[in-house]
């Protein structure tokens, strides 16, 4: 567990009423860290949420969050105190507060790198994409807009040192997720993993080699080129998307999806991104059930605009499928018990 890692619940804490029905971690206020024969030793604290400061969590970031939180005294004030009689969130409290938390998605983006959850994808030829675009699904799909050269798109930059950062946790993959993966909770449908500031230092000297050597599984050494994919996510996990393109692709940053069914994964990358297996002439590659899935500029802002229906939940049924026939993708929602 690190400070600044999240729980997603979906149940209130003491088995009652309360809207805090999330949890998460920080550094204990009051325990600084100790010096052990085995290492350092941190003390976590855990606080409680709601739904509407999770989200915030994951569109932005959770040390971010909390100082926010400190900074309401009904809310936990300096010692994070969790009051589970708490009926209002920090944005009703301080209404303020959200256009703080917009400010900093815009500026910074989400330090959220990836979540585990309900997800799956299988390779698909470009006829195939054509059907999944057919009549078949006319009443619950989006078709593809008007194409947007991504010269008319101002993108930010991403300094070397973060450029460095990006292809360690490319390199880690699946054993990153796993070996920080959370208990989950009878309720617990997501657990999310942050990019561990203690590992930046390190990861300026590594690089997406394949020569170096890796934890993850030694099929993960075989790339294969795809024609196309199609993926498939529950609805959790399917909603945590535009977060994806807002808060991470935009800001030349990856993001992955990683099954808690098995050893799948997915991760979405951008053209900033260094050291992917997929690049701009072959956008989808896979290393074993590892799928690494590249969105240039002008596809990222489109993607966008069709999938804004995903910050709407109470507006999707399922199952509900987006395709890009042109571009060989699609993406299926589908029920919480999907296999």
């Amino acid at each position: 567990m690190y400070s600044g890692d999240h729980v997603s619940w979906h149940a209130p804490l003491d088995g009652t009423e309360s809207r805090l029905q999330h949890m998460m971690l920080t550094d204990d206020p009051q325990l600084q860290q100790i010096q052990t024969p085995h290492g350092m030793l941190s003390f976590i604290q855990i606080i409680g949420i709601t739904g509407e400061e999770i989200k915030a969590t994951q569109h932005w970031n959770g040390p971010g969050i909390i100082e926010l939180i400190k900074s309401v005294p009904m809310a936990g004030g300096p010692w994070l105190i969790t009051d589970m009689r708490r009926g209002e969130t920090i944005f009703e409290i301080e209404p303020s507060l959200q256009e703080r938390v917009e400010h900093g998605i815009e500026k910074e983006g989400s330090n959220l790198s990836g979540v585990s959850g309900k997800c799956s994808w299988e390779e698909i030829s470009e006829a195939e994409a054509h059907h999944l675009n057919g009549e078949e699904n006319k009443e619950n799909r989006l078709i593809s807009g008007d194409r947007r050269d991504s010269s008319d798109i101002e993108r930010p930059s991403i300094s070397e040192i973060e450029s460095e950062q990006i292809k360690l946790a490319l390199k880690k993959g699946l054993s990153t997720t796993s070996s920080k993966g959370h208990p989950r909770g009878k309720n617990e449908t997501l657990s999310e993993q942050l990019e561990d500031p203690s590992e930046q230092t390190a990861s300026r000297k590594e690089s997406f080699d394949s020569n170096g050597s890796t934890e993850g599984p030694t099929e993960l050494t075989r790339t294969r080129v795809l024609e196309g994919v199609h993926l498939k996510f529950n609805m959790e996990a399917g909603m945590l998307i535009p977060l994806a393109l807002r808060g991470r692709l935009k800001h030349g940053r990856h993001f992955t999806f990683k099954s808690v069914l098995n050893d799948v994964a997915v991760t979405l990358v951008s053209t900033s991104v260094l050291g992917s297996i997929a690049d701009e002439q072959h956008p989808y590659a896979a290393h074993g059930p590892w799928l690494q899935v590249l969105f240039p500029d002008d596809f990222i802002e489109q993607l966008q605009d069709d999938l804004d229906v995903l910050t709407r939940q109470e507006d999707i049924t399922l199952p509900k499928t987006f395709s890009w026939p042109e571009r060989s993708f699609s993406i299926t929602l589908v029920q919480d018990e999907m296999q």
